[in-house]
């Protein structure tokens, strides 16, 4: 079993706190990866969980042990990072049996679980090979492979793919997942790229300022975002937001007045009340363009990005607010057009004034 809970964990630098009063739990074999902007927290977060650094309050544990005071090597964790920390005068076979052999291993047995993560990670060619000698990706599976023979309880990856180009980062991904789907392992991994968390988590943990605003499964956080905060981070591009005041409500329906005196009704089990300021998201997916007698907003497109089945229209509404469009590829929108756009209606999200989404 490789359990991790985390109770009310605080990590001050000084008299700077990072992270405040952090709550979780991470089951045996799940991906779990931490994401959100630079500095909010993620990658102190796993340092913490490693042990190379100390909590402020609060309580780690593994296995249901508590290790807050157990060293780093003693956790049964295996830590791959950013920049691959690969010895560059030793071959790959080298680099991968470093560990056992400090470990005093029997060199049968470093043999076996070198050569079995190098087949695994497709590096067995490459064995006799030195890091200078190899591609990045190539690279980062060495580090991981390394992580692998330790047998780990628990992996950690703190930002593995930052160092990829595009299309290497895609396909490293795609080798990660597979890694976890064979391995069975129990994997942290940190990164502020939100596409990569959506498509490599069993669940996402939302930080920001060190709190956690969200933890759910990937299409959780897309379809019910908490908070304002989590709605623009999760989702690529990013939600439309616009400015409104309730104008209305009638036993479950709200009338929401926003961009120029235009009106939507919601259904909404807990709708507020009238003259209550609130944002409407709506994502670039859930905008339809339109004929004017069907629109909810009216737009100038500023920027056409064409990228073959699908077009982002980059467009500003009347009232100078930015909003994005996603269309189908054959979309004949171009710069300096007039667009009219309507929404899917079950799709728009409304946030109090605090940023808490109401709930649907």
């Amino acid at each position: 079993m490789s359990d991790i809970q985390l109770k009310n964990i605080d990590k001050s630098f000084g008299k700077v706190k990072v992270l405040h009063d952090v709550n979780m739990d991470v089951k045996d074999g799940e991906f779990v990866v931490f994401v959100g902007p630079s500095g909010c927290g993620k990658s102190t977060l796993l340092r913490v969980i490693a042990g190379l650094e100390k909590v402020s309050a609060g309580k780690i544990s593994i296995d249901n042990t508590t290790v807050n005071d157990v060293q780093p090597r003693e956790r049964g964790i295996a830590m791959v990072f950013q920049s691959y920390a690969l010895y560059p005068h030793m071959t790959v076979y080298k680099n991968m049996s470093f560990g056992l052999k400090l470990k005093k291993h029997d060199k049968q047995e470093i043999d076996r679980r070198v050569r079995q993560a190098a087949e695994t990670l497709q590096l067995t060619k490459y064995l006799n090979r030195r890091p200078a000698e190899l591609s990045g990706g190539q690279r980062q599976r060495v580090a991981i492979g390394r992580a692998i023979v330790r047998k780990p309880k628990v992996f950690l990856f703190d930002e593995p793919l930052s160092n990829l180009d595009a299309a290497l980062r895609v396909q490293t991904r795609i080798e990660i997942a597979k890694l976890h789907k064979k391995l069975e392992a129990t994997i942290i991994y940190v990164t502020h790229d939100q596409v990569e968390a959506m498509t490599l988590a069993d669940k996402i943990v939302v930080l920001h300022d060190g709190r956690v605003e969200q933890v759910g499964a990937p299409l959780e956080l897309y379809n019910a975002p908490a908070n304002r905060f989590v709605a623009g981070f999760i989702g690529s591009p990013k939600m439309n937001f616009l400015n409104g005041i309730v104008k209305s409500v009638r036993e479950k329906t709200v009338t929401i007045e926003f961009s120029g005196n235009r009106h939507i009704s919601i259904t909404h089990p807990n709708p507020g009340t009238e003259k209550n300021a609130v944002t409407v998201g709506i994502r670039p997916e859930h905008l339809i363009l339109s004929s004017p007698e069907k629109s909810l907003l009216r737009a100038e497109v500023d920027v056409v990005e064409r990228l073959g089945d699908v077009s982002y229209l980059y467009c500003t509404l009347s009232d100078g607010t930015a909003i994005i469009a996603s269309t189908p590829g054959t979309s004949g929108a171009t710069t300096g057009d007039h667009i009219h756009l309507t929404a899917r209606i079950e799709k728009i999200h409304v946030f109090g004034s605090d940023g808490t989404a109401w709930k649907k």
